[in-house]
């Protein structure tokens, strides 16, 4: 059976942002090599977006200082948006992705604390199946024990953490005027990127002198970011939350097959299992909601 038009639009625009996100690593590491630091480069991104959001919606603060709730959604965004960006510049691409998307487990455990969501059987042993194909991702021949080797690897699951708390939030802030919640996780991806930019200057360049060998990367990339973000509030606000994350996971599929093309990341049996695991523990989660 072909899906209704506005569906199949729906799913496209998902498809989009997931595109924009998968392959969003190749311009951090191309700003990079011209010595824009990935913080710097995710506090001018999301400062544009800021921008932009004030241009169509100028009465969007307002519900930044009417509900303090989103400040605690704008600290969780922007420490998930600086993770991710930092990680994917440095690590093996295809890893930080995985160690990422443990975001299934970490929910289990964040909705019982905050939504008050007791876990199920079910959901216990999606959390288990996830771990395990953490720990395969994670083990090395170096390391006699499956734990995190690298700066990438810790920004990666502090990321998917911080990820799945934005989720939560958004679920329980969900009565909140939308634009404001958009609002939110734009300031909090610009101010918590400048931020640590700001207190790690002794080993974080500073932005370089504008120079158009970078200038049109990073505008492309600011751009593709916004348009990445309508594209999410057009097809998740019009599919069912669990077909919304379902189609998110092309991501991956995004990611790996780009950063494995052009050499940002290897491909080994382990890490094939555990990502698999990781994969069909979100799988599970999104085709088990109601």
């Amino acid at each position: 059976m072909i899906a209704p038009a506005p569906a199949r639009l729906a799913v496209a625009a998902l498809v989009l942002n997931a595109l924009v996100w998968g392959l969003s690593w190749w311009p951090f590491r191309q700003l990079q090599s011209h010595g824009l630091h990935p913080l710097w480069a995710t506090a001018i991104v999301y400062g544009f977006a800021v921008i932009c959001v004030l241009a169509v919606k100028p009465m969007a603060w307002t519900g930044l200082l009417r509900h303090p709730a989103l400040w605690l959604l704008a600290l969780a965004s922007g420490l998930t948006n600086m993770g991710f960006n930092w990680a994917v510049t440095t690590g093996d691409v295809m890893r930080v992705v995985l160690l990422f998307y443990m975001m299934p487990a970490w929910s289990v455990l964040l909705a019982w604390a905050v939504l008050g969501e007791q876990p199920s059987r079910s959901s216990v042993a999606r959390m288990v199946l996830a771990l395990l194909g953490v720990l395969l991702v994670l083990k090395t021949p170096d390391s006699p024990w499956p734990v995190p080797h690298s700066a990438a690897d810790y920004l990666a699951l502090m990321g998917g953490l911080c990820f799945a708390l934005t989720n939560v939030l958004l679920r329980h802030q969900h009565a909140l005027p939308g634009e404001s919640r958009m609002l939110a996780m734009f300031v909090g991806g610009a101010a918590i990127a400048s931020a640590v930019a700001v207190l790690g200057s002794g080993s974080i360049a500073a932005v370089p002198p504008l120079s158009m060998a970078w200038l049109p990367l990073l505008g492309g990339l600011a751009v593709a970011f916004l348009l990445g973000n309508m594209a999410l509030q057009y097809g998740a606000a019009r599919l069912r939350a669990s077909t919304t994350s379902l189609v998110m996971l092309s991501e991956i599929v995004f990611a790996s097959a780009s950063s494995i093309a052009l050499g940002a990341a290897a491909l080994g049996a382990k890490e094939a299992i555990g990502g698999t695991l990781i994969v069909l523990t979100a799988m599970w989660a999104t085709l088990s909601e109601k």
